[in-house]
């Protein structure tokens, strides 16, 4: 059966509705930044560009790099952008766009977020690299789509009972990375850990300006959870609907965070952009080491 033309919204050229993009404009190998001048920062590494594209915060930049066919799209913050990003992408690949029905012989895309974050322990300093090795889903975007076969409850229960979580918000969901990612991307420069993915920058995260918030302690008890080897060592707003969404939709995914501050010991970094960099240039060079 066809997927309804409100379902989904296709533009005059056939590009899908908020990407702007079309089969053709992208490649199997995707690079997530959230800020679109971020594109530029990782484009200006490719050694071609075949295309290029921006509507509203989605800007789109394909090129190649030491021969290997990449994408760098801006998402825009946090899960709600999330939510449009990998659903069109998947459309892209994964429906046939004039007859309107999903294809019988699926694409599985690598897609790679490159973001900066503050770390919640005080081991992990300002500079440093973090691979996420699951995401947890804070904000409860995920709960609109079933999601028994990707959830971690042992995990999830453990993390409800040590914060004793509000029953008024979403349940937290925890998602894993994909380990073949996890495998190419990992190194002696990496730290490791959960990260923590909220809905919103202020509140959401503890942030008080002049607004009480429901739990003062969350943030504390979120630091100081550790289940077995894991331990939630950062937090950000995109991750877990990274992972959440690639799980469900047969893609592989993988989120690189560059640690710009230390919310432990309130440290930022002096540099920001340079450890951006570092972490760009890191994360497509190891991407290339291997053949798919």
């Amino acid at each position: 059966m066809s997927i309804k033309q409100s379902e989904l919204i296709l533009n005059p050229d056939g590009s899908v509705y908020h990407l702007n993009l079309r089969p053709e404009h992208i490649a199997e190998n995707i690079i997530f930044v959230g800020d679109q001048d971020r594109v530029d920062k990782v484009s200006k590494y490719f050694d071609t560009i075949e295309f290029t594209t921006q509507k509203r915060e989605f800007k789109t930049t394909t090129g190649t790099y030491k021969n290997k066919l990449f994408s760098v799209i801006s998402t825009g913050i946090g899960p709600d952008n999330i939510d449009i990003v990998l659903n069109e992408l998947d459309a892209l690949v994964n429906i046939n766009l004039k007859t309107r029905i999903p294809k019988e012989n699926l694409t599985s895309l690598n897609i790679v977020r490159i973001g900066t974050s503050g770390s919640l322990q005080k081991d992990i300093p300002v500079d440093s690299f973090l691979l996420s090795s699951h995401g947890l889903d804070l904000n409860g975007m995920l709960h609109s789509y079933q999601i028994d076969t990707i959830s971690n409850p042992d995990i999830e229960n453990a993390f409800v009972q040590h914060t004793n979580w509000s029953v008024k918000k979403s349940y937290p969901i925890v998602i894993e990375n994909s380990k073949e990612l996890e495998n190419k991307l990992k190194s002696n420069k990496t730290f490791q850990g959960i990260t923590a993915t909220a809905g919103g920058f202020y509140g959401p995260q503890g942030r008080i300006l002049r607004l009480a918030l429901q739990d003062n302690n969350l943030n504390n008890l979120i630091d100081s959870f550790s289940f077995n080897e894991h331990r939630i060592t950062n937090l950000e707003m995109e991750t877990s609907a990274i992972y959440g969404l690639s799980k469900l939709l047969g893609h592989k995914s993988c989120s690189m965070n560059a640690i710009i501050a230390n919310r432990a010991n309130g440290t930022f970094s002096k540099n920001p952009g340079k450890v951006v960099d570092e972490l760009i240039e890191y994360t497509l060079n190891k991407l290339v080491e291997y053949n798919d």
